[in-house]
């Protein structure tokens, strides 16, 4: 559906994108996970053709050029700068854009009514935007995204400043989505919105991929150990291996195999009063990859 390869794309000095590739197949929600600055929006821009890449290539549905008109038709964009007019009430933002992609008449009625209940927003629909909290303007501009029924939806940092309950109907709104078989490229610089949303991720900073794979599998390779925290009721003797690890009744391991260690000591006869495994997170993948926080 998607092929990206080997993207480049410099502003004077600064390298913005520098050699991004992927593919994406139909249907799958795909995040782009990196902080702020990171070429996520860059990289959005090319494959939506606001920009020319310096070099590289973007083939959607084996057509080579995202410009053109039958693919942009196809295409629906939420960019992290929200895209509509103050001015105009919800329901007139959604007409204007619907326009944009030659829907008319009652098809076109038809569509904003749908894009207004997909985002939750009809007893809003003819309040001007410029009335709405941030949240809601969100929402709107996700609706004006898809009001055409595009294939393909790209969400750059859609829940930047929302309110949690905006945040969670973005969320209901994108997985619903997801279902009904769209491709979808989600970019974010919060962990947890990609390992809730997303198939694969491709951690991004510095213009450039560094590791792309599920969530999962990403976590496998470059997360590091699980970490089990505990208190036992009593230590057998026999603990020899694990006896660094206690200080006291309380035991603190770092260990690839979490389960395989819990069940040898509970083999051994330990009795767990307390017991607690953190799984390592995108955020220690990122921080193994790259040497610092996600968030720096």
């Amino acid at each position: 559906m998607i092929n990206i390869t080997n993207l480049h794309k410099r502003f004077k000095d600064v390298t913005a994108v520098n050699g991004v590739s992927f593919d994406i197949p139909k249907g799958e929600l795909f995040g782009l996970l990196g902080p702020n600055g990171a070429g996520k929006t860059t990289t959005i821009n090319m494959i939506v053709g606001v920009l020319k890449p310096d070099d590289g290539t973007i083939s959607i549905n084996n057509v080579p050029d995202p410009t053109r008109p039958e693919i942009r038709v196809k295409l629906g964009n939420a960019p992290q700068a929200l895209a509509l007019y103050d001015n105009l009430t919800a329901r007139e933002n959604l007409t204007f854009f619907g326009k944009l992609y030659n829907l008319t008449g009652q098809r076109l009625k038809t569509r904003v009514a749908w894009a207004l209940e997909f985002v939750g927003l009809v007893d809003r629909a003819d309040h001007r935007v410029e009335t709405f909290s941030g949240g809601m303007k969100r929402r709107v501009n996700l609706a004006c995204a898809v009001v055409h029924d595009p294939d393909v939806i790209l969400f750059d940092e859609p829940t930047v400043g929302v309110d949690p309950q905006s945040r969670n109907m973005i969320f209901d709104t994108i997985e619903e989505l997801k279902r009904d078989g769209r491709t979808i490229i989600y970019t974010t610089h919060y962990m947890e919105e990609a390992e809730r949303l997303c198939n694969r991720v491709a951690i991004i900073d510095h213009g450039a991929i560094l590791a792309l794979d599920t969530v999962d599998g990403l976590i496998d390779l470059h997360g590091g150990n699980s970490l089990i925290t505990a208190e036992a009721e009593s230590i057998p003797e026999h603990t020899a291996n694990f006896a660094d690890s206690w200080d006291g009744p309380n035991l603190k391991y770092s260990t690839d195999q979490p389960m395989r260690d819990l069940a040898k000591l509970t083999g051994l006869g330990v009795n767990f009063k307390r017991l607690k495994v953190e799984r390592p997170s995108l955020e220690d993948v990122f921080l193994n990859l790259t040497g610092r926080s996600l968030r720096d």
